[in-house]
């Protein structure tokens, strides 16, 4: 083994002088190493394959962005460039906050309809109309419209007459008043205390005579009209339960009674109105009642007799004392009442 290994250390020997020789005898200068020149190119070629794995892996990121196109040829230069895009999303500039002035320009909230319909109506969205005409029988046919008084008590005021009205839903009112004078005039009111009226002539009224009794809630009464000496009861009693009220359209043949007031409003004012011919023959007797009940029995009743006497109106205050409570079922009866009036007994 030394021997082979003293052989060979001679060999390498003697070929590294025999190289020396051969290059000195050319005349050339030695060559650096290959080795030694691969460094300066193979940075490079490390370089380019690194920017290319760049680029490669930056192009997904930018495909979310533009739509897919197809992959230029990249450079050297291109490398930082696309380097720049595959910046993280946090590093992305704030979007600027919205103007102030949208905030000012925004539409107020719409008013509540309950708002809305609470304001004040205006007088002159609201007209009141009243009507008058000529019915039969010397009758005065009323006609209200009043929409801003729907559903209201009223109080239709005539020559002394006073009673209690309704509308309707809608602010009408359609109702008859016996005419008491020949130049009538009727007044409306409403609970806010304003008031309509209107007049109109009643020529019919001269042919007939008039007698009315009128009163206040519980203070009752009830008018009789005996017409050819009838009694309670008999067929020529024109009352409250045999009113005699003619036929629409055709003269009245003898008296008749006309109801008139609305007992379901607020202390509501009714009357009674007895109408007979002025030249007939029938002799008629006028008689007032007030029946004694737990509602009357007492305590004093007040009232109004009303009665047409040569183109007006006998206006007289009434006031009756009634029994005590013992006495329910019993009757105070007013007689003579044309042109007197007597009290009579208590039956």
């Amino acid at each position: 083994m030394k021997r082979r290994l003293a052989r060979g250390v001679a060999v390498i020997a003697i070929a590294l002088g025999a190289g020396q020789l051969v290059q000195s005898m050319s005349g050339k200068a030695p060559q650096p190493h290959a080795a030694e020149n691969q460094p300066a190119t193979l940075p490079q070629a490390i370089e380019r394959v690194a920017a290319t794995e760049v680029v490669e892996k930056s192009v997904p990121m930018v495909a979310l962005e533009a739509p897919a196109t197809a992959k230029p040829a990249l450079s050297k230069a291109a490398a930082p460039v696309m380097a720049s895009v595959t910046a993280p999303a946090a590093e992305m500039p704030a979007p600027k906050p919205m103007p102030a002035v949208l905030a000012e320009t925004t539409p107020a909230a719409p008013t509540p309809m309950a708002e809305i319909t609470a304001k004040p109506v205006r007088a002159d969205t609201c007209p009141v109309s009243l009507e008058l005409s000529n019915a039969d029988n010397a009758l005065i046919a009323v006609t209200l419209v009043a929409p801003c008084h729907a559903d209201e008590r009223v109080v239709l005021k005539h020559a002394g007459l006073t009673v209690t009205a309704k509308t309707t839903l809608t602010g009408a009112l359609f109702t008859d008043l016996p005419a008491l004078l020949h130049d009538a005039q009727v007044e409306v009111m409403f609970k806010d205390n304003t008031s309509v009226a209107a007049s109109i002539a009643v020529p019919e009224l001269a042919g007939m005579r008039r007698f009315a009794v009128q009163w206040q809630q519980d203070d009752a009464f009830q008018l009789h009209g005996f017409e050819d000496g009838s009694d309670f009861g008999g067929p020529g009693d024109v009352s409250a339960a045999t009113p005699h009220q003619p036929i629409v359209g055709a003269p009245a043949k003898g008296g008749f009674l006309t109801l008139l007031g609305d007992t379901t409003t607020d202390l509501p004012m009714l009357a009674q109105v007895y109408t007979y011919p002025k030249d007939s023959q029938i002799k008629t007797e006028i008689v007032v009642e007030a029946a004694v009940t737990e509602a009357t029995c007492g305590r004093e009743l007040l009232g109004q007799t009303l009665q047409t006497t040569a183109g007006a109106v006998k206006v007289s205050d009434m006031s009756l004392a009634m029994p005590e409570c013992d006495a329910v079922g019993d009757y105070l009866v007013l007689k003579n009442l044309v042109p007197d009036m007597t009290i009579a007994s208590s039956n």
